[in-house]
Order: C-alpha cells, then sequence, then structure tokens
C-alpha cells in the first residue's frame, strides 16, 4: 500500500466506532432504520464436516444487527423454508404484536411471504433474536443485537467484539428429542462406573446406594453433552481458531451472547481478569472476576485489558466438562494461546437437592425420596408421572456459584454480585405475591410448571397493567432452568433494593428458590418459558396476559 494510502487508512481506523476496529473474520453486520432478512436452508461446514442448518441471510449466526436507542426499526423478514418461521428479538422492549411468537402474538411466516417488524427502539444494550418456530433456532436460527445509546454508556472501551456462545449436532433436534424420551441419559458418556468405584473415584459405594434409591443420577449436569454437540464460538468450532484483535493497552469489550440452545457454559481468559459491566443488556456495578457461568439466552458484556503482546484464549467450557467452545484474543491474526485441558467432570450434591446430607443412611435417604412426592408445601402443583419429586427445603442460592464451579480457582461471579448502575424505575413495593414451580421428571424427559404442561393448560397468568408483583420461582428438579419472559425486564430480588439487577432471563439452579419484582407495564399476551429449548419444547412454557386496568384502553 502506498504510504499516503497507509497514512489515510490508519486515520480512518482511529476515528471508526469501537466495533468496527478489527481485521479479525467477524459477523456481517446490518443497520439502518431498514433492515431486510432472509431465513432459509444452507450448509455449514465445522472443523472439516458439513451439515445442515437454518439459517439467516446464509450464515450461522445470523448477522449482527446494530440499532441506535431512539430510533424506529423496520426488518423485514422473507421466508425462503418450506415451513412457517418467526423472529423473536430476545430481551427488545417491542409491541406485543411485534414479539415474534407463533400463535401468540402473530400466526408466524408463511413459506414464500414476508414479515415486517417495524417498532421504536426503548433502550441499549447486548441483545439477540432468533426462532419461535418449532426447533429452527438449535439448527442455526439465532443471531446477535447490539442497541447503541442514544447518550455515552457508562463503561467507555477502545475495541469491541460480539461473542456469541452456541452449540450445533450433526443430529437433527428431532432425532435428540426422541432419544431422550427413549432414555434420558443417552448422551451422558460419563457416568459413574464399578471400575471408578474400585479405583476409588468420584462417590462412595453409600451415596451411589442413595442416589440410586431416588432414581436420580449425580452427573446428569446436561441433558445433551459434549457427544452430540460441537461448542462454537460466532460459528467457528475450537480448532477453528476465531480471533479477535486488540493493541496491547486498549479497553476491550466482549459482549458475550449465550445463544446455546441446551448449554450453561463457564466463561474465563486465563491470564486476564474480566470486570463485568452489564447483564442482559443492562448496566451493573463494575465487578472483576475470573469467570462466570452464562445460562443459555443470558448476555454478560465484559471489560479485558490486556497490556502484553501476547495471545489469549478465550475458553467457554460445557458445565458439564464434556466439551468447550475456544477462541482467541491477539495481537495479530495467526497467533494463538495455550488451551487448558477439560476440567474434571462434577457431580450433582444433597445442595442440589436440598434434601439432607449424606450422613443419612440408605434407608432414610430412600424413605425421603418418598416423601419428596409430597405436595403439601405446593398444593398449585398438579401431582402425576411428570413431576418426579417437590424440593422439601429450597434455599436462595444467588450467593453461590454455578453448577461445577464450586471448586474453581479465583473469583467467580454469582447472582448476588449485580447491582443495578441505576436505581429501578419502579420503587413500589409488590402488592401480591405469587409462586410457580418448575417441575419435571428427568428418567421420563417431561417438564412443566406446576406439573401442567402448556398443553394441559390454556389459563394464562394474568396480571393487571402496572400492578407490581413479586414472583418466586421454585426449582423442584435436578436441572438447572434459564426461565425467560417476553415484553418485559425482571427485578431479580438479590439484596440490592432499590439497585436489584433488571434481567430478560434468570437461571433456577436446581433445588433453589428464587425471586423477582415484575411491574406489568406492556399490555399483552407474552411467552414464558425455560430457555432449555428442549425443555421448552416438551411443555416448560406458560402464557403471562396482561391487561389494562379498569377497562382503560391498552
Amino acid at each position: 500500500m502506498h504510504r499516503r494510502n497507509l497514512l489515510k487508512a490508519a486515520a480512518a481506523l482511529a476515528l471508526a466506532p469501537s466495533w468496527a476496529r478489527s481485521a479479525a473474520p467477524g459477523l456481517a453486520t446490518l443497520s439502518g432504520d431498514d433492515i431486510a432478512l432472509t431465513i432459509g436452508h444452507a450448509a455449514v461446514r465445522l472443523e472439516g464436516r458439513t451439515g445442515h442448518a437454518v439459517t439467516i441471510n446464509g450464515t450461522l449466526p445470523g448477522p449482527l444487527i446494530r440499532l441506535k436507542e431512539g430510533q424506529t426499526a423496520r426488518i423485514s423478514v422473507t421466508n425462503a423454508l418450506d415451513e412457517d418461521t418467526s423472529i423473536h428479538w430476545h430481551g427488545v422492549l417491542v409491541p406485543h404484536q411485534m414479539d415474534g411468537v407463533p400463535g401468540l402474538s402473530f400466526p408466524g411466516i408463511r413459506p414464500g411471504e414476508t414479515f415486517v417488524y417495524e417498532f421504536p427502539v426503548r433502550q441499549a444494550g447486548t441483545y439477540w433474536y432468533h426462532s419461535h418456530s418449532g426447533l429452527q433456532e438449535p439448527m442455526g436460527h439465532y443471531a446477535p443485537m447490539v442497541i447503541e445509546p442514544a447518550g455515552a454508556e457508562a463503561a467507555s472501551h477502545d475495541r469491541e467484539h460480539v461473542i456469541v456462545l452456541s452449540d450445533y449436532s450433526f443430529m437433527h433436534p428431532h432425532q435428540i428429542m426422541t432419544r431422550l424420551k427413549q432414555q434420558a441419559g443417552y448422551f451422558n458418556r460419563r457416568k459413574q462406573t464399578i471400575a471408578g468405584l474400585l479405583a476409588g473415584a468420584d462417590q462412595p459405594l453409600k451415596e451411589r446406594q442413595a442416589w440410586a434409591a431416588m432414581r436420580m443420577d449425580p452427573t446428569d449436569i446436561l441433558d445433551v453433552t459434549g457427544a452430540a454437540y460441537r461448542f462454537l464460538i460466532n460459528g467457528h468450532g475450537p480448532t477453528d481458531n476465531w480471533t479477535g484483535l486488540f493493541t496491547p493497552g486498549e479497553r476491550v469489550r466482549l459482549r458475550f451472547i449465550n445463544a446455546a440452545s441446551m448449554t450453561l457454559f463457564n466463561v474465563r481468559i486465563p491470564g486476564l481478569a474480566m470486570t463485568v459491566m452489564a447483564a442482559d443488556g443492562q448496566e451493573v456495578r463494575p465487578v472483576e472476576v475470573d469467570e462466570f457461568q452464562i445460562a443459555n439466552a443470558e448476555t454478560y458484556d465484559v471489560i479485558v485489558r490486556p497490556t502484553s503482546d501476547q495471545a489469549f484464549s478465550i475458553i467457554a467450557e460445557a458445565a458439564d466438562s464434556s466439551g468447550m467452545a475456544r477462541a482467541t484474543l491477539a495481537p495479530r491474526v495467526g497467533m494463538s494461546a495455550a488451551v487448558p485441558p477439560l476440567r474434571a467432570r462434577p457431580l450433582l450434591t444433597m445442595s442440589d437437592m436440598r434434601m439432607g446430607t449424606m450422613d443419612m443412611g440408605v434407608a432414610d435417604m430412600a424413605m425421603d425420596a418418598r416423601t419428596m412426592l409430597d405436595s403439601a408445601n405446593a398444593p398449585q402443583v398438579k401431582m402425576g408421572p411428570g413431576v418426579q419429586m417437590i424440593s422439601p427445603s429450597p434455599a436462595d442460592r444467588t450467593r453461590e456459584r454455578g453448577t461445577g464451579l464450586a471448586n474453581a480457582p479465583g473469583r467467580v461471579l454469582v447472582y448476588a454480585d449485580l447491582e443495578a448502575l441505576a436505581p429501578n424505575p419502579d420503587s413500589r413495593p409488590p402488592a401480591r405475591e405469587l409462586e410457580i414451580h418448575l417441575t419435571g421428571n428427568m428418567e421420563r424427559f417431561m417438564w412443566a410448571f406446576d406439573g401442567e404442561r402448556y398443553s394441559e393448560v390454556l389459563k394464562p397468568v394474568a396480571f393487571k397493567r402496572d400492578e407490581r408483583v413479586r414472583v418466586t420461582l421454585v426449582n423442584d428438579t435436578m436441572m438447572n432452568h434459564p426461565i425467560h419472559l417476553h415484553g418485559h425486564f425482571m427485578e431479580l430480588v438479590n439484596g440490592h433494593g432499590a439497585r436489584n439487577p433488571r434481567k430478560h432471563t434468570l437461571n433456577v439452579m436446581p433445588g433453589a428458590k428464587l425471586s423477582f419484582d415484575l411491574t406489568a407495564s406492556e399490555p399483552g399476551d407474552w411467552a414464558f418459558h425455560c430457555h432449555m429449548l428442549l425443555h421448552m419444547h416438551a411443555g416448560m412454557f406458560k402464557v403471562v396476559s396482561v391487561r389494562p386496568l379498569d377497562g382503560a384502553a391498552a
């Protein structure tokens, strides 16, 4: 390049927005008031193997949409599939009819048709969008969205990268679902063995007998594991080495989005501390950590400041340690850093079940297993084959580390660390309380709210417009459940009062209870569901209906 042109290019780069200052292979970016998307079939190649995907504009993930707070977005979506499709704007506050849930907020987009989403952009932050039709999302129908604030951001940075975490299988998701219904532990290839027992590994015989008496498996961390999934960063497998660039000394903002269908990730960058600046698009008080767990559908923004001329590995390890996604932060393309080995497979404990200690005898444990089906403390739960247990003493676990991270070194983010940067807009105390149980039978792969699958109950959870309600979620299962409410932010009750963090997705740990305050400000019918996609598909889905007060217009 001629020296004059080189200087012009350098000057242009210095003036470019932080997100544009990278020569790394990135995501296609769309912006402006009018955006066009096409949903279709595509072949994808991952680490030398070709598979099928449902994609947006032909890429996996789909293009990054960048909007500006205060603008009106107009997004035309054309369906090139041979089945209906849709797009839901996850975490984005839109009018009810623009929310993109077929059969609830609109009829869906039929093959060959175009639907135009149009809505005012009322917020800023890191979000994403995905299909709400069938099981298209696990096949690749998802993409990131970043909304620039109308004013200045609280966290200044020199450069940014969007990091989309996901899982992909060469097996069709309907086939995965069939396997789980036939044998819930089908993809768990890391169960405890007799050889391990003889070698003194994992649980001793007494504990194994107790778990067997309860017909539960302490290695059942994730329903679908690395035996079926490739774990991806921006559509790239671990050996593809997606690389995000930096100049030593820069403050680099990493916008993490968990677009996985069935995987919680434990994220770390060995050698670099991360300062968490936002959760689910909402700014929080900065907190420095070495690792965080990100549940399905959550987003976290972090700032890192690499000062040396070296590469760093971005590690997103599945919560069950069955595999990892990996990428690189580096000053130059082609560099790489050491990749740590997978950690030892974690085990669930009695604290995940909230039913006592292992000092109990096997017979006592079996008796407690029977009493776990006593619904006296949960009269609203419809008992039946889909309810394996009612947690006898669910506890607030917002101060506990995520599954598999109890013994991880360094500082690990917990929900109690999250504090909103500004007070919440509604300071009223809740006028009433509501309790909802997350129920399931892990052996039969049955999932529901209050023991009722969506197909069995048509009555919505009703709220009056603008009423203030405290909702408590009780997890009666041994699995994590990331619960997402459309159309609203939930204020996680974690001890920070008026600065409790606002989130669109809340992960409820095994045996835990978790509360959030809700101001039902958005009229309409809204989806409320687990974002483990196969849990939702199996029935863990409800409708939340917000109606005007006293007959006032919506």
